[in-house]
């Protein structure tokens, strides 16, 4: 049985993450509590800001804060807040490629605006 590989944040690595390891769980962990599964699952979320997320759901836990507790839950979160991260990308990425072309000047600079503004880009 294949497990998960590391979680970075990337949408489309959302739901390949949570099906392989809502499959491990089911074949190899039904029988274990849900605070360890939720504790495996979030052992793979390792890269980039992913981390962070991680790092401030388990203080919540912790101090008993969160509103997650059973690992669909889990997986429910995380897909509600990478969702938002892939949008913002795809709007950098619209924002660093973006070309005049036949656009008049005005309208080339008002439509950059309008993506930076989307994007929430800082850089």
């Amino acid at each position: 049985m294949a497990k998960p590989s590391l979680f970075s944040r990337k949408m489309k690595e959302v739901g390949v993450f949570v099906n392989v390891a809502c499959l491990y769980l089911r074949m190899k962990m039904k029988e274990k509590s849900e605070s360890t599964k939720m504790a495996w699952v979030l052992s793979y979320v390792q890269r980039e800001i992913a981390e962070a997320w991680k790092d401030n759901l388990l203080d919540e836990l912790s101090k008993r804060e969160s509103e997650v507790e059973m690992v669909e839950e889990l997986f429910s979160k995380m897909k509600n807040e990478f969702r938002e991260t892939v949008e913002e990308e795809r709007k950098v990425e619209q924002l660093r490629t973006i070309k005049q072309r036949e656009k008049t000047y005005n309208k080339y600079v008002q439509e950059f605006i309008k993506i930076a503004r989307e994007s929430r880009y800082e850089k």
